[in-house]
């Protein structure tokens, strides 16, 4: 009962901003204005990159976005219902902290019925980017001309560049593919193989960078442990 009583709240807050931003609140050849879709408010990274002045324009929030929110938030699904509430959450503290550039829009399309075909129509009728974390929806809106933000491949640009040479402490988390291989990550993501770690899962390390290789996924780091790499050093020397 408790949760059904949440999600109204939740439900009547998002309907009085609505009931205050009834039309869409940018120019129909507004460049700058952004599109954003369910992933990305449910992510909730998009507040602190709108704080830091990331975003070009207006965050445009359409109400077919907010309602499949809604509808996810009432799921059965106890983890997609977390999260679709934590995205309606994400959206008020967007409204409450940067009310100056956000817009909600009752803007539909009746005569489509998927949510991500309904977002690049809008973006592409208002000439607006489209601010997405999905895949397939990214992949779509580019073959239709809509300029798409993904929040991952921002992360991934703004991470430091490893050089050769450098030395971090990793946390050893698992195998790699091969069994003399260690696997870990940095603070910000990178993971990083480590030859002759294999047998340190659980275990920090101090490794030294030998080099990087840019992926699909991201960014990947190779390296060793400094202590293997200094003995060699002493012995050559």
């Amino acid at each position: 009962m408790i949760d059904y009583i949440q999600i109204g709240l939740l439900a009547v807050v998002i309907g009085l901003l609505l009931k205050e931003y009834k039309t869409v609140g940018f120019s129909r050849t507004s460049k700058s204005a952004v599109v954003v879709d369910t992933s990305v408010l449910i992510d909730g990274r998009i507040v602190e990159i709108a704080k830091a002045g990331f975003i070009p324009g207006k965050l445009v929030v359409p109400q077919f976005v907010v309602s499949e929110l809604q509808l996810i938030a009432d799921s059965n699904d106890s983890h997609k219902r977390e999260r679709a509430r934590f995205g309606l959450d994400i959206l008020i503290q967007l409204q409450a902290e940067l009310r100056e550039i956000v817009t909600m829009t009752n803007t539909d399309y009746k005569d489509i019925r998927a949510t991500d075909d309904k977002l690049v129509r809008l973006a592409a009728d208002t000439s607006a980017s489209l601010c997405t974390m999905d895949f397939n929806l990214n992949k779509v809106a580019a073959v239709k001309g809509v300029t798409v933000l993904n929040i991952n491949e921002l992360a991934q640009a703004v991470r430091p560049v490893a050089l050769p040479g450098e030395k971090h402490l990793v946390k050893i988390v698992q195998k790699g593919s091969s069994k003399d291989q260690g696997v870990g990550y940095l603070e910000d993501g990178t993971m990083v193989v480590v030859s002759g770690a294999g047998n340190m899962i659980g275990k920090k390390l101090e490794i030294t960078v030998t080099r990087m290789l840019q992926t699909e996924a991201g960014k990947m780091m190779f390296a060793k442990p400094f202590s293997e790499l200094k003995t060699r050093y002493k012995k050559s020397t």
